[in-house]
């Protein structure tokens, strides 16, 4: 029987929820019941449940940790809790303010060529340094020092072994913000792989659509191992069914009971680093590969900018997968050796003043957020809880990762002045994962500026004249001119540049510029323009500063105007009855007006009709007033509709292919149902999968059974035979027993093999059957060159010899210098080579880096290279699969090129022009592209 205390419990929870609702303009039609989804039923979002906590902590006098933000989804969650809990109050623990955060560091970072070596360096020299102060949910605070970073990090990159991880392999790191996640993030990259950060599951309702988009993004990077957190192993073995390449899903917990790796792997500056996937629900993710070179550079860069000296403090609750708190907090704080004071982002969204109290309590210099969070702050920030407040340390305050408004700088810097927020520090930033993290950064000292334009020459000239502030104007904010090293241009779709205020693509080069689209290529020719990245973003240029004005895809063009979504987006969402934040403009074509036609989707949580009817007059009526044009179509859809991003950016794109699909207003399933749903697709994929693997496993019964019946009398013929009727017997066997296993084979400009003297060939290596492949096609005079390991094999060591094979030892230098010479001898000769320049091949799907040694032979012989594009080996044996599959097989012979000289640049240029070609027809991407203009070239994995 519940006692009289928890019945006045639940009767407060549900007056507070009632009066919270009716006070937003959207009053709940039914009874709220204990049960019920804050969510799917009452219709709140993170916000406003976080405004509901804050109400129930005031009634109550406690704290509510920030998990129950995120977890709890009814109202009997809530109860539990405060059943649990004794009603004493707990609000605010206030902290003696932190004056000194230890010694300084003596490290000089610029001498270092990779993250890596900031870690071991720091490790070593201030091991007993603190580098984070890790506030818990609890409130406690967590210190974490260099050198329990790097010995915790070790053990990490012992595990990552243990599971047989391999140099260059994508590790996925799915962990909320917690201290494994330097662990694992560092883990990866001493064992050396490379870390792929991703969001984890925070939202039930939101798992289905969760599932699916990261499935996308770890099939793209071919993710070998993915580290995740307890709670969501479950989930991340369910989707082990989706991905391919994933072997393993493992915690942070089971790794560190590992050793520490006794061999840590030393990254260079031009090695791969980690993979950022941009924002968004695409069916073609972008993951954004930087080296160890991108990211030192851009820190040092914006660390110029800002002045970062050895007294900064970082303060931080930005999400650890998000650029802005991963590179931009995190790792600059790192690279500087400043402490960095990082909380998590339910901390911040439960409390927001806590991010204030944080900069407070360690008298922090350095921190920044989104807009949104400015805002926030604004808005939710009580006077009663920042009484004493203290932010004179503050001297920057950055605003970037999303669109920033005038109106934030001005509302920020007015309500914080009094507690010693100097306007100033307010740094409004401009960055892009494709450039690292940042670009532009205003000088400092200096108050942010605000640019007061022509709505008219704007909208319909895209020109941004000057203008005194009114009725008729825009406004935009400047984010400064670019960081050191760094340059950007305006120009137009035809990529001619424009003159200063003529709104235009924005493109940047630099030496952080990103060295592709992991796995991409198509996505990264498109944004690539002879040196120049393409940002996506409209802005215009004033006195070398950047004024960032809106997305291209988001313009809408309507009657000859060019309308921006945000302005759209900020005026309905101030109409009572709209969700604030979850409204979208966009605009669809109409073929018969050749003209655009002006959407506008917003969520609300009203129902009855008469009223719904009136928000949208008001929609139409503030748009019609502010903007002088009429939308063609409002739509009122449910709350939590309107697609976001894991960091809460609107999705216009995929609202836009939703209104197309007609999903708008689509039921969406329960949690439970979402899982069941996923469960069935596991099963099937499961089956499939069973059923595959099979007919693979019968296949490679039937291919090893023909292998053996016919192996022992062509091993006695070669045997016996001379050499050239050898080759003639293994040529012929080989096109038998590959047609007999299925395996058709297109072969185009064959008669590129015709030669009349020696010939060097050359072709990408992905599997174990390229070279039985190629014995078939290739004249008879032809020596293969290989590792001299495979001499070792017993069977396979008569062919090689029989056939002369030419053997090469890849760790000896001094023997590989034989060998060079060796394989001359054999040109001079009158015979063709046939060189594998990537020397090996692993599991991930792409054109390794070229070794030289075939190309320097033939600059010093002035003989031509004939590229051998092969299609389709892999797919027959993979790399670490032990099970064989028919595929189709294409061999493209490209013409034979002649080296130009024989000076190094010579040799460096033949075996790029070689690689381009292979390249082009290969059917698999470049796994190192680098835009040769902006960024030096690239070493091989060692």
């Amino acid at each position: 029987m519940e006692t009289k205390s928890t019945l006045n419990i639940e009767q407060e929870l549900i007056a507070i929820t009632q009066q919270l609702l009716s006070e937003s303009g959207q009053p709940y039609k039914r009874d709220i019941q204990l049960d019920a989804s804050l969510s799917r039923h009452v219709g709140m979002d993170s916000l406003t449940r976080a405004e509901l906590f804050q109400r129930i902590e005031k009634k109550f006098k406690v704290t509510i940790p920030d998990r129950l933000l995120a977890d709890a989804d009814t109202l009997h969650d809530v109860v539990h809790y405060l059943r649990e809990t004794k009603l004493t109050s707990t609000i605010t623990v206030r902290q003696a303010v932190v004056s000194s955060h230890g010694k300084r560091s003596h490290v000089d970072p610029k001498r270092l060529q990779s993250l890596v070596d900031v870690l071991l360096t720091y490790g070593e020299k201030s091991p007993s340094k603190t580098h984070v102060y890790f506030q818990n949910e609890d409130g406690q605070e967590e210190v974490i020092t260099y050198q329990h970073l790097l010995f915790s990090s070790l053990r990490i990159a012992q595990g990552l072994r243990e599971r047989d991880l391999k140099k260059g392999e994508t590790v996925a790191i799915m962990l909320p913000t917690q201290a494994g996640f330097f662990y694992s993030f560092f883990g990866v990259l001493l064992a050396g792989g490379i870390p792929v950060p991703i969001y984890p599951p925070f939202r039930a309702h939101m798992l289905e659509a969760y599932t699916k988009t990261e499935a996308r993004i770890l099939r793209n990077a071919e993710v070998r191992i993915l580290i995740t957190f307890n709670q969501a192993e479950k989930l991340s073995h369910l989707m082990k069914a989706f991905i391919p390449s994933l072997k393993e899903v493992t915690t942070v917990d089971t790794l560190l009971q590992s050793q520490q790796l006794a061999s840590p792997y030393h990254a260079k500056s031009d090695h791969y680093a980690f993979i950022q996937y941009t924002s968004g629900s695409t069916s073609d993710p972008k993951g954004v590969l930087l080296t160890h070179a991108n990211l030192l550079t851009n820190i040092r860069a914006y660390g110029h900018a800002i002045q970062v000296t050895s007294d900064d403090i970082s303060v931080s609750w930005l999400p650890l997968y998000h650029d802005m708190g991963l590179i931009g907090l995190w790792l600059g704080s790192l690279y500087y050796g400043i402490p960095l004071i990082l909380m998590t982002p339910f901390a911040f969204l439960n409390h927001p003043e806590r991010w204030l109290w944080a900069i407070h309590y360690h008298r922090g210099t350095l921190s920044g957020a989104p807009n949104f969070a400015y805002e926030l702050c604004i808005r939710k920030i009580d006077y009663a809880n920042i009484e004493g407040l203290d932010l004179s340390s503050w001297r920057v305050a950055a605003n970037g990762a999303e669109k920033i408004y005038p109106r934030t700088l001005e509302k920020f810097a007015e309500k914080f002045a009094p507690y010693g927020l100097k306007r100033n520090a307010i740094l409004p930033v401009y960055g892009l994962a494709e450039s690292t993290v940042c670009l532009t950064i205003p000088p400092l000292g200096r108050a942010f500026k605000i640019d007061y334009v022509n709505r008219d020459s704007f909208e319909k000239e895209s020109i941004a004249l000057s203008a005194s502030p009114n009725q008729n104007t825009l406004s935009f904010v400047s984010c400064g001119p670019p960081i050191e090293g760094h340059a950007i241009r305006i120009v137009d779709d035809e990529n001619k540049v424009l003159a200063e205020r003529h709104v235009g693509n924005l493109q940047f080069r630099g030496p952080s510029s990103m060295q592709g689209y992991y796995h991409n290529p198509q996505a990264t020719q498109a944004v690539y323009h002879d040196g120049w990245w393409d940002t996506g973003d409209l802005a215009y240029l004033v006195d070398g500063e950047l004024f960032i004005t809106g997305r291209r895809k988001d313009l809408i063009i309507k009657a000859g105007r060019n309308l921006y979504p945000v302005e759209i987006e900020e005026l309905v969402g101030g109409i009572s009855g709209v969700r604030q934040g979850c409204v979208i403009a966009f605009g669809v074509n109409n073929i018969e007006r050749g003209t655009e036609q002006l959407m506008v989707v917003a969520e609300t949580q009203e129902k009855n009709r008469k009223k719904r009817d009136e928000i949208s007059r008001a929609i139409q009526k503030i748009i019609s007033e502010n903007l002088n044009i009429v939308p063609d179509q409002i739509i009122l859809v449910a709350p939590r509709t309107v697609p976001k991003t894991s960091s809460g950016k609107l999705q216009r794109a995929a609202c836009k292919s939703m209104y197309v699909e007609g999903k708008l207003n689509g039921i969406r399933l329960p949690a439970w149902m979402q899982v069941a749903k996923l469960a069935c697709q596991w099963f099937i994929t499961k089956s499939i999968s069973f059923l595959t693997t099979l007919f693979k496993f019968i296949y490679t019964v039937y291919v090893v059974f023909l292998m053996i019946i016919s192996l022992i009398p062509i091993y006695l013929i070669v045997c016996v035979t001379p050499r050239e009727f050898a080759v003639k017997v293994c040529q012929i066997s080989a096109r038998w027993l590959r047609r007999f296993c299925f395996c058709p084979i297109k072969v185009i400009g064959s008669e590129k093999l015709i030669v009349s003297s020696p010939m060097l060939f050359v072709a990408n290596h992905s599997s174990y059957v390229d070279s039985f492949i190629l014995i078939e096609i290739l004249p008879l005079q032809t020596r293969f060159v290989g590792k001299k390991e495979l001499l070792s094999t017993p069977i396979l060591r008569t062919f090689m010899k029989k056939l002369g094979y030419l053997s090469v030892d890849r760790l000896d230098l001094s023997k590989g210098l034989e060998d060079t010479k060796r394989i001359e001898q054999v040109l001079k000769l009158g015979q063709n080579v046939l060189i594998f320049p990537e020397g090996t091949f692993g599991y991930a799907l792409g054109l390794r880096p070229f070794r030289l040694g075939a190309f320097k032979i033939s600059t010093e012989l002035q003989m031509p290279i004939c590229p051998l594009a092969l299609k389709g080996t892999r797919s027959i044996l993979r790399a670490e699969e032990k099970l064989l599959k028919p595929n189709r097989i294409t061999i493209t012979i490209c013409d034979p090129i002649t080296p130009s000289g024989n000076e190094w640049q010579d040799v460096t240029r033949l075996r790029d022009t070689v690689r381009g070609h292979i390249a082009q027809y290969c059917g698999e991407p470049v796994l190192d592209l680098i835009a040769a203009q902006t960024v030096a070239p690239r070493r091989p994995l060692d």
